[in-house]
């Protein structure tokens, strides 16, 4: 196994039950990174701790091992089975990177791609059902709804499908792309702060399980369903205000914040109760607590709110309305080092002390994970077209930068990125470490992938890799400088029986590739800029 990916930061067939969940069958129960030098490993912190889980505290991303201890406060570490698949990960990120370069899928006419870890997302799709599984008590329902907004790409959706996951959709887009992958109404669940009329139709006629963000909201849905009987499972969304994370921009549970019902304001807790007895339909409750930079104890103080809050509804209307309680998502990632960190199952145990009663199986349960579903296993790969230096500061200038790490470009405290050398042929660059900043191609100043980080030089023809980046990242374009979107490709071993729609064959290290994302061509660059119109204006 290399060491370059550290460099610097299934539990069986499901049916419905009717209620939108699906029925288990029963089984044993900051600062731009400092100029040069290096931070410590990466502090997830303990569950109290409220410590920063950006990675590496905030700074430059630390080359720790791979599978080194995550400091959730478990006292158990990470496992060894945890450690060796982190570093399975890690091998077949090398050997992937290598054999984009040797099959042409990155050269210097396609000299930007982004690479899925197939076996990768399987994996973490299983740990998830496990860890619930765990403690949830036997025919408990349990649905795992992707929110597709952080990878909202079909072949993805259908993927995560296939291993028993369903879909948390925020727009009509959204929605479209989960049905285009195939994934029934059953095993949608309809969130947005902004539903349009003709949204809450559509949900509603489908069958979509919806949370209403809002009283306006649920006043609405009240005449949709006087008009027309509904098999959709209908919540309530609360804000529990139990605090904000690290990043503000992502804290969803502060005292201000857009979404939900604000469950500590004056008389919002006597309008929910009486909410829930005028209406006998309203049967779910959803909180989403979490974020990057959250810690989990926050997170699962949100979600002992939320379960407080169901246990009143149910007595204040004198039977169990409240039947199926939505925990969000939002558990962090670990963009510190290779080691998945805090893990599922981490999670689910503390709800499971922390808030008992929400898996002795009165309750179904769904959940919301996105970015702890994919980050780990995306690299964005960019060839390195020119080296240069300023003011004594190595440069690599590469082609991934704004239009694809958006958020890492403009904040880079908050979201600072790990990359790894390659040379060029697509193997781990060895040599002494060199400060230097990894550069992207749009014209302006701050278009830095990373800054002062230490790494074996690259040079013209190199490859560097952003890591962690399958959610958030190149499935969420940003057309600066009207660069192209890259073309996304999953892969895995060609040995394992993977086969699919593109494949690119083996080869080059023994890997198959299949196409997710044609990278956009000119021509789609322009129809989408108006091409067609050109003479619009001039004509008025």
């Amino acid at each position: 196994m290399s060491s370059a990916g550290t460099s610097g930061p299934s539990s069986g067939d499901t049916t419905g039950n009717g209620n939108g969940v699906p029925e288990r069958a029963a089984t044993p129960g900051g600062n731009r990174p400092p100029r040069g030098g290096r931070a410590g490993a990466a502090n997830l912190g303990g569950f109290g701790s409220g410590a920063d889980d950006r990675g590496a505290g905030g700074g430059t991303p630390d080359r720790s091992a791979v599978g080194a201890t995550d400091g959730s406060g478990t006292g158990s570490g990470t496992g060894s089975d945890a450690v060796a698949a982190d570093a399975e990960r890690v091998a077949r990120r090398d050997d992937a990177v290598r054999a984009a370069v040797e099959q042409g899928l990155l050269s210097p006419e396609q000299p930007v791609v982004a690479l899925l870890d197939v076996p990768g997302i399987r994996a973490s799709a299983a740990a998830l059902r496990a860890a619930f599984d765990t403690v949830t008590a036997p025919g408990t329902p349990v649905l795992h709804a992707f929110a597709v907004k952080a990878a909202p790409l079909v072949p993805v959706l259908r993927l995560l499908a296939d291993e028993g996951i369903g879909a948390e959709v925020a727009s009509p887009g959204e929605l479209a792309l989960a049905r285009t992958a195939g994934v029934s109404p059953d095993r949608t669940v309809l969130d947005s702060p902004a539903k349009t009329s003709a949204e809450l139709r559509e949900a509603l006629a489908l069958g979509i399980a919806v949370n209403a963000d809002n009283p306006q909201e649920l006043d609405r849905i009240d005449a949709m369903v006087r008009s027309a009987p509904t098999r959709s499972p209908v919540g309530l969304r609360i804000n529990p205000q139990v605090g904000g994370g690290s990043i503000g921009a992502l804290s969803t549970a502060t005292a201000t914040s857009k979404f939900g019902v604000a469950l500590r304001d004056e008389g919002a807790r006597a309008w929910i109760l009486r909410a829930y007895a005028d209406r006998p339909w309203l049967t779910r409750l959803h909180a989403h607590s979490g974020s990057q930079g959250m810690p989990l104890s926050l997170m699962a103080q949100g979600v002992a709110e939320t379960y407080a809050l169901a246990e009143e509804i149910n007595r204040h209307v004198g039977r169990r309305q409240v039947d199926t309680i939505d925990i969000g998502g939002g558990l962090a990632v670990n963009f510190g080092s290779d080691a998945t960190a805090p893990t599922y199952a981490q999670y689910a145990r503390l709800l499971a002390e922390v808030v008992p009663g929400l898996f002795d199986g009165r309750y179904g349960l769904v959940t919301e994970f996105g970015r702890s579903l994919l980050a780990k296993h995306g690299t964005v790969l960019a060839r390195v077209e020119y080296a240069k230096s300023a003011g004594g500061r190595a440069i690599a200038v590469t082609h991934a930068g704004v239009q694809v790490a958006a958020r890492t470009v403009y904040a880079p405290g908050a979201w600072p990125l790990r990359i790894a050398a390659y040379d060029a042929k697509g193997r781990p660059k060895t040599g002494p470490d060199v400060v230097q900043d990894i550069a992207g191609p749009a014209c302006f100043a701050g278009d830095l992938l990373a800054e002062g980080r230490a790494l074996p030089l690259l040079e013209q023809g190199d490859h560097a890799a952003a890591l962690d980046t399958g959610a958030y990242y190149f499935a969420h374009h940003y057309a600066y400088n009207s660069l192209a979107r890259p073309g996304i490709y999953g892969f895995a071993p060609a040995d394992d029986g993977t086969d699919g729609d593109g494949g690119t064959g083996s080869g080059g290290g023994g890997v198959r590739f299949a196409v997710v994302r044609e990278p956009q061509t000119l021509e789609e660059i322009v129809a989408e800029s108006g091409g067609t119109h050109g003479r619009s204006l001039t004509s008025l």
